[in-house]
């Protein structure tokens, strides 16, 4: 209808002069006006000119005093000749007229406040504000400092006013013809195509973003530490056995039955299948003598070792059940250096916050060779973290079942401003390294720590939900940068 209109009227006048006024005389929504001018102007139908005008409007507030009268008027034609107490004046107003309204009409000198009551100073007032708006709805000139106070109080604003004059375009007709934006098979062989109008082609049109995939920074930090370690002459272990016997992840370790990590408060056990069938039976053996009398200069735990325990499935905790697994089969061949890492998902039967998951990452480096000492461990360690940017270390002694000594690792954070724990450490023990067949003079240093923490530190992610899960902002996967571990 609006393009019919505009069309229309251009065959017999040169000019539609302003829009506006065209829309209101055809009874036309001027947005509709607008919109088809646009499409016309587009294809060369008609050529357009901007038209801008200020004009001002009530807003909701002011449109009610023009109706009701400001809020001041009200107050003062509250007051009766005898005078009325504050408090029966803001019932009878409102409280939020009062409060707008008692302090202009103060003064204006409109009404004078004694000890007990307020009273009118004047018989008869004009409300100048409901004037003023009464006027700026009839659109007639209001003087530029009313109009300032008008809006200072917000009952009125300025609005822009936008449209077009339209004359005739190089493309004028009466009707639109509707190009063309494909050919079809039919086309061709029926001839059509000789008079229809095809569509213009725009080659300098920009298309669609091709959609491409995007490495989470988890993958992103990961890449870079398994780099670093084979560029310092580490293999990777074989990390695909989510499900781990508790033999591996807890026994072998020399790790007692009754440790407070093998509750299901704090691992998660598999109903089905609940239990594992193949296990090395010699090992076995080793193992169990070793918790329940000790050897190899251990008293051992001294307890009834239950064969029933080692053979529970479950979700592995540490990656360390691959590293023994891995020492076992490298303790059956005759023994040569073996430097080991992995990197993987591990599971605890923890509650969920801003720095915990039931699931997370754990990296874990280890070195099994004759000879070795803390002091081999340190200095690897002191060549791992500085290759991450990471030069201040420190070390705490700390306990853990399976190693001795074992150190906490601590560096000094330049943005924090403080020392941050940043992984564990220590010596295997001889009571989980020697049932395994190895000799006796070998010994294996190893450390760990978190791939989720270097991480949020890294890209300023302070909630682990944030980071891993679904919860996700994939707009996180698609903009975040490269990880510059190792590159500087």
């Amino acid at each position: 209808m609006a393009e019919d209109a505009i069309l229309g009227y251009l065959e017999k006048n040169e000019e539609i002069p302003d829009s506006g006024k065209f829309a209101e005389e055809f009874g036309i929504d001027h947005d509709e006006i607008v919109n088809v001018t646009k499409s016309l102007n587009a294809y060369g139908l008609v050529l357009s000119q901007d038209i801008k005008r200020e004009s001002l409007v009530l807003t909701d507030e002011g449109k009610l005093y023009a109706d009701t009268g400001s809020p001041e008027m009200q107050v003062f034609s509250a007051i009766p000749p005898e005078g009325i107490s504050p408090d029966e004046l803001q019932r009878k107003v409102g409280p939020s007229v009062f409060k707008i309204g008692f302090g202009p009409a103060k003064q204006n000198e409109w009404l004078e406040r004694g000890k007990q009551l307020i009273f009118r100073k004047k018989e008869h007032v004009d409300d100048k504000v409901k004037g003023l708006l009464s006027q700026i709805q009839a659109e007639k000139m209001v003087e530029p400092g009313e109009i300032a106070a008008l809006k200072r109080r917000k009952l009125i604003i300025s609005q822009t006013w936008k449209g077009y004059s339209i004359i005739k375009g190089p493309n004028y007709a009466l009707k639109r013809k509707k190009a063309a934006t494909d050919l079809t098979r039919e086309d061709l062989q029926s001839g059509a195509w000789k008079d229809m109008e095809l569509k213009e082609y725009n080659f300098n049109a920009k298309g669609l973003p091709p959609e491409g995939g995007h490495l989470h920074p988890l993958l992103k930090v990961r890449k870079q530490l398994k780099d670093i370690f084979l560029q310092m002459g580490f293999e990777e272990m074989p990390t695909n056995n989510f499900v781990e016997s508790s033999y591996w992840n807890f026994d072998a370790l020399f790790q007692p039955q009754q440790h407070p990590a093998r509750d299901s408060h704090d691992t998660f056990f598999l109903k089905d299948p609940s239990t594992t069938k193949l296990l090395p039976e010699d090992y076995v053996e080793r193992v169990k003598c070793v918790h329940e009398s000790g050897g190899y200069g251990s008293r051992g735990y001294g307890y009834d070792w239950k064969r029933e325990e080692a053979n529970k499935n479950l979700l592995r905790t540490h990656t360390t059940a691959v590293s023994s697994r891995m020492l076992y089969a490298l303790a059956q061949k005759p023994f040569a250096p073996k430097k080991y890492f992995s990197i993987d998902r591990v599971f605890r039967n923890e509650a969920v916050d801003r720095t915990h998951l039931a699931e997370f990452h754990q990296i874990e480096g280890l070195i099994c060779d004759r000879g070795l000492t803390l002091g081999d461990l340190i200095g690897v360690l002191h060549d791992f973290f500085s290759r991450l940017g990471m030069k201040k270390l420190r070390f705490k002694p700390a306990y853990n079942p399976y190693t001795e000594p074992s150190m906490e690792i601590f560096s000094y954070h330049e943005g924090f401003g403080k020392w941050v724990e940043i992984g564990n450490s220590g010596m295997f023990r001889p009571e989980m390294l020697l049932p395994m067949g190895l000799p006796d003079d070998v010994r294996v240093v190893a450390w760990g720590l978190s791939l989720e923490r270097p991480t949020m530190i890294l890209y300023g992610i302070d909630n682990i939900r944030d980071l891993f899960g679904h919860k996700v902002d994939l707009g996180l996967m698609k903009k975040n940068p490269i990880c510059r571990i190792g590159l500087e």
